[in-house]
């Protein structure tokens, strides 16, 4: 079946902007670092935490400590 040109087109859907857990901030995009070394987040039971770039780069030099 083909459509009636005439019917109305389904609204665009529009994505619900992202938002950092740890500062809030309305931000593009957000990271979340699930498995590294000795680091499993797919096993453990925890509440998923998204961070932006700023918040994820401190939160691994803080998870990583000094090198």
């Amino acid at each position: 079946m083909v459509p009636s040109p005439h019917a109305s087109s389904p609204a665009p859907v529009v994505p619900a902007p992202l938002r950092c857990d740890f500062c809030s901030v309305e931000v593009a995009s957000v990271r979340r670092v699930a498995l590294d070394r000795d680091y499993d987040r797919l096993r453990t039971p925890h509440r998923e935490l998204y961070a932006c770039a700023d918040c994820s780069e401190r939160k691994e030099r803080t998870r990583l400590g000094p090198r």
